[in-house]
């Protein structure tokens, strides 16, 4: 079951891949290319010196938020970067050149948090600024947002839920004679550069993605007894002998093992598991000896 909805979502999201980018399948040589044309090549110089900066476990999450910069990009103009924002925010140029951490989004890597932006920008221009925000960690419904003063039974409000998600909320009137609202699940949709970003992540995978870099960080070699031990856990715990591949030698082998073992829909037992096999991949080792303590005791 889980095996066929990872299937499913990574079906989908090949298919917004074609339709947002024109890929059949992502490729990162190809979307930095695309990216140099609409961000121009300083901005991609800069985009691609944090993507190769990035722990390799990441590379596919900023490779993805670059995804959607290039598509935001071209929904907003190459001016968007330039925009100042009324004095309180600098332009999304001056963020990534300098790494500023802008509100809300402090605890994002510098391109998740450009692609964030966008996201929302593009969203803005298409919906309208939104009047509220919520949480859909809850799906509760009735009156999650505060209505304005002019709302009327039968308006749809526009409410931001996340980067470039947005959902209508209808105002009824209950049956007190108090005007109230009910959040239309059918409505929720999001922009096109978070559906790219979204998209290009779970289309892509983990990787590996090789930029070219000399020496090719995918071909260092790791921690032979650790990878033993955690490639023998994941065989003990139900991964096939065909995800858990050939003994692992090179961060390369444990990220594609990584991949093809799709961790994120098993169970919870596997948290630890994932948590150390990243260690491993990112040559971290003291964090590494600690999480192997972990899954060895549980």
């Amino acid at each position: 079951m889980r095996e066929a909805r990872a299937e499913d979502a990574r079906t989908e999201a090949r298919r917004l891949i074609r339709d947002l980018l024109g890929e059949e399948r992502p490729d990162a040589a190809v979307l930095l290319r695309e990216a140099r044309g609409a961000l121009g090549a300083d901005r991609l110089a800069r985009c691609a010196e944090l993507v190769r900066g990035a722990p390799l476990t990441r590379r596919s999450t900023e490779l993805a938020a670059l995804a959607g910069l290039l598509v935001g990009t071209r929904d907003m103009g190459e001016q968007w970067w330039r925009r100042a924002r009324g004095g309180k925010l600098p332009a999304p140029e001056e963020v990534l050149r300098t790494a500023t951490a802008i509100d809300p989004w402090t605890d994002l890597t510098v391109l998740e948090m450009l692609a964030a932006w966008i996201a929302d920008d593009v969203a803005d221009e298409v919906w309208g600024r939104p009047a509220a925000v919520t949480d859909l960690n809850s799906w509760q419904a009735e009156d999650r947002v505060e209505l304005p003063e002019d709302a009327a039974p039968g308006r749809r409000i526009v409410v931001s839920f996340d980067a470039g998600g947005r959902l209508d909320a209808v105002v009824v009137r209950r049956p007190d004679g108090d005007l109230g609202s009910d959040l239309d699940f059918d409505s929720l949709r999001y922009s096109r550069p978070a559906e790219a970003q979204w998209s290009w992540g779970v289309a892509a995978g983990l990787g590996p993605h090789r930029l070219g870099e000399d020496p090719d960080p995918y071909a260092q070699p790791v921690d032979g007894a650790a990878a033993a031990i955690l490639r023998d856990w994941a065989l003990r715990h139900g991964a096939s002998a065909e995800q858990a591949g050939a003994p692992w030698r090179f961060t390369g082998d444990v990220i594609a093992a990584i991949e093809r073992v799709d961790w994120m829909w098993r169970s919870g037992e596997w948290f630890g598991w994932w948590r150390a096999v990243v260690a491993l991949a990112d040559g971290e080792p003291d964090r590494l000896a600690a999480r192997l303590e972990e899954i060895t005791a549980s």
